[in-house]
């Protein structure tokens, strides 16, 4: 069981900015002609700007660690930290710049949806393509075939071109043919955000289960539900670095602080992570912590936190929805703020949080401006998460049961009084 499938030593990855630029051969030959001249680059855009070819970005800097036969490892880091880029390095699709990798066994790696998939090809098809790229003869995928197709619940289109299949689709076939076919070393990069709920919990069993049998697993991901109930062990990276290498829940925390800056109290526009699919006719402004200097709270206190928007429409209906986002990205309670009264221009919201409906843990808001014109029919203008805070454990608090401090539960009251800002 102690048998080493995974070794990474000091390894590195660094690109140059800039360096390969997508042109056609007459354009480049243009921008060098130009370039030689001390011209301006004639293939650039108005206002565009190109970097500087000799600048350098290291997406990994130094990272080692090792894995075991029959370890389900987590990777997680806020965008940008070099998760993927770790994956590409393990699975060979691109090289070092300094550093070595050992593999003891056959990879089969999910980096994104529908890797290694032909488009042309039906879903059987690639089944046996994904199967001779491991090595395996046609009798071995023969005999997975159809454990294959019943995991993967396409069966009725499984003799269908995959380029006819929706995203889920694709996901479903995907994972099965990585879930079941010869292979000693599992790679998923983010594969379960596509699938519905009951397809995820049932990947996260499966994949569980082939830990279990002795087959080892790396799984990057941004939802912390899936890493808690998949990974016995969790690496943190943070800016091409290992920052953590452990226990999953103490990982979890580094993670949340690290992505979520968890010392901030102010968010401006900038600094509100939006969501898509959103009109922005009216937009959400910022999100601030009164009447303290820090994000963190003792159970017990009460937070005031001013919400701001921005509208052209003092007569526009709108409403406010705040959620509760705990450690592993599950919805832990929230409230309706109801009919907002504004007026044109920038306007303000104070609402009070009492964090005796918190257990102890690292929390971020989730904030929805929208009109719902009836039953069912919502316009979205805006989403956003932000302004991380913790509550902190206190003698008021030693009353909750330590279970409840790993679920994360809250139940929060109504937020329904506004204060409007003068």
């Amino acid at each position: 069981m102690d048998e080493l499938m995974i070794k990474v030593s000091d390894v590195t990855k660094e690109y140059r900015l800039g360096a390969i630029g997508g042109t056609t051969l007459r354009e480049e030959l243009q921008r060098r002609r130009a370039k030689r001249k001390h011209l301006e680059d004639p293939t650039l855009k108005i206002g565009e700007t190109r970097a500087d070819s000799n600048e350098r970005f290291m997406a990994l800097n130094g990272v080692s660690f090792e894995v075991k036969k029959g370890e389900a490892v987590g990777i997680i880091g806020h965008n940008g930290a070099g998760k993927s880029t770790l994956l590409k390095l393990i699975t060979r699709i691109t090289a070092p710049t300094t550093g070595d990798i050992y593999l003891n066994g056959r990879v089969a790696s999910m980096l994104e949806v529908g890797t290694g998939f032909h488009q042309e090809l039906t879903g059987r098809e690639n089944v046996y393509l994904n199967g001779a790229i491991l090595g395996m003869t046609k009798k071995e995928i023969d005999a997975k075939m159809e454990d294959i197709i019943e995991f993967s619940e396409v069966r009725q289109f499984i003799d269908t071109p995959v380029k006819r299949y929706s995203s889920g689709m694709y996901v479903k076939l995907a994972f099965s043919v990585a879930a079941h076919l010869d292979s000693e070393i599992m790679i998923m990069d983010e594969v379960l955000a596509v699938g519905d709920v009951a397809f995820q919990n049932k990947c996260i069993q499966k994949m569980r289960e082939v830990a279990d049998s002795g087959k080892t697993i790396l799984y990057v991901s941004h939802n912390m539900a899936t890493i808690r109930a998949l990974c016995d062990r969790c690496i943190v990276l943070d800016h091409g670095q290992t920052v953590y290498d452990g226990d999953v829940n103490t990982a979890i925390g580094i993670y949340m602080k690290v992505a979520d800056d968890a010392e901030k109290i102010y968010y401006g526009p900038d600094d509100l992570l939006r969501g898509n699919h959103c009109t922005l006719e009216h937009k959400l402004h910022s999100v601030e912590i009164l009447d303290s200097n820090t994000n963190h709270f003792m159970y017990g206190d009460l937070i005031k936190i001013r919400l701001g928007w921005e509208s052209p429409d003092s007569d526009a209906n709108l409403e406010l929805k705040v959620l509760f986002i705990n450690s592993a990205r599950g919805v832990v309670g929230g409230s309706f703020l109801g009919k907002l009264e504004h007026s044109e221009g920038l306007n303000y919201a104070d609402i009070t949080i009492d964090t005796r409906y918190f257990v102890p843990g690292s929390y971020f808001l989730n904030l929805k401006l929208y009109n719902q014109i009836d039953q069912g029919n919502v316009i979205t203008y805006d989403t956003c998460e932000a302004l991380a805070f913790t509550v902190e454990h206190s003698e008021k608090s030693i009353h909750l049961r330590e279970w409840y401090n790993n679920w994360g539960s809250a139940v929060l009251p109504c937020l329904r009084h506004v204060e409007e800002k003068e």
